[in-house]
């Protein structure tokens, strides 16, 4: 029997959003999602939840959607290293506020505000230090890099419901991912993908489902009103075997070309600039956020996460690479890609 406590997740229809559903349907839980007209529903029909149509920018339509809610799950966000500074800004601030505002009237247990690592921006630190959540936020932003600046902004508005929990993924992937893997598996089938730097960094990706876990987790933990997690990876993988990977499974010849780090940021920063002085609507080939992402070490820890919310990682990355590409090659426009099981050093 469904749950009595009702649930509200925004941002159904995204990667995150459609794994915190997932999650919640399959412990039985009761869940509302409020969706823009237009949306594929597919697969939130099949999740057997109650769908609401409407737009996080419309306030009466969020008040309407979080009427009898105990626990909102505000996922939705502006997701894309590129675009104008007014677009991230109305996702951040109008869409937050109508979300506190929603909460507010509908006396909402509970907030929980999925945010972002990239809201501590480029802080600098010691040998062996990692950033935590005591780490000030919003150290050395990027010029025209809104995605932390718009995710910082909407935490900060978050914060004025009492009752907010805030949740700081990382970099995602898994099935229902719209933004990173239809840009690197193209890139991969084309041989246009090359290692960044050494290749030894570890990076920081983690598998959406495992977000979604800590993501329930903390909206239900009682001592987890007012606080902020890291919930991602500390590093399980190197570039390398994640690209080495994707190219087996996809039976492609391994990824053998290499970019300078500090070389691959450089031709990314130039890009940035020249689509910024022709008022280009369309974005560059790459960015220095992506560069940073694939290129960077990552020295955040989850040591909050795991001791109070008793998190950790579940999915491996074999595991988990196996299930996005079997995902991604379900769509009738990708079918034509054949996989075989991917193969990573245990």
């Amino acid at each position: 029997m469904p749950s009595a406590k009702l649930n509200l997740v925004t941002g159904a229809t995204g990667q995150l959003g459609s794994h915190v559903v997932e999650r919640l349907r399959s412990a039985g839980e009761s869940v509302r999602v409020l969706v823009r007209p237009g949306r594929d529903l597919t697969f939130l029909q099949q999740q057997g939840v109650e769908i609401v149509e409407g737009d996080l920018h419309d306030a009466e339509a969020v008040k309407r959607a979080a009427s009898g809610a105990s626990i909102v799950y505000h996922c939705a966000a502006k997701v894309s290293d590129w675009g104008p500074w007014r677009d991230f800004e109305k996702e951040a601030v109008t869409s937050t506020s109508n979300v506190v505002a929603a909460c507010r009237s509908a006396n909402v247990e509970r907030l929980l505000h999925v945010s972002s690592i990239s809201v501590y921006g480029h802080p600098k630190l010691g040998d062996g230090e990692r950033i935590t959540e005591t780490t000030p936020l919003g150290q050395g932003f990027w010029m025209w890099d809104y995605y932390p600046r718009a995710k910082l902004i909407a935490e900060q508005i978050a914060r004025d419901f009492p009752n907010t929990t805030i949740v700081r993924p990382s970099w995602l992937y898994g099935p229902r991912d719209r933004v990173t893997i239809p840009r690197v598996i193209p890139a991969l089938l084309q041989g246009k993908s090359l290692i960044v730097g050494s290749g030894e960094n570890y990076l920081n990706i983690i598998y959406a489902g495992d977000v979604a876990a800590g993501i329930v987790l903390a909206a239900n933990h009682p001592q987890a009103v007012g606080q902020a997690y890291n919930v991602c990876s500390e590093g399980e993988v190197k570039q390398v075997d994640l690209l080495n990977a994707m190219t087996d499974a996809l039976s492609l010849p391994r990824v053998t070309k290499r970019v300078p780090y500090w070389l691959a940021k450089q031709f990314a920063f130039v890009q940035e600039c020249w689509k910024t002085m022709i008022f280009s609507k369309t974005p560059p080939t790459i960015t220095r956020r992506a560069i940073y992402l694939i290129g960077r070490s990552t020295r955040y820890s989850t040591e909050k996460a795991r001791t109070q919310l008793g998190w950790k990682p579940q999915v491996s990355i074999q595991e988990g690479v196996q299930r996005t590409l079997e995902w991604f090659t379900s769509l009738p426009e990708n079918m034509h890609i054949a996989i075989k099981a991917p193969v990573l050093p245990v």
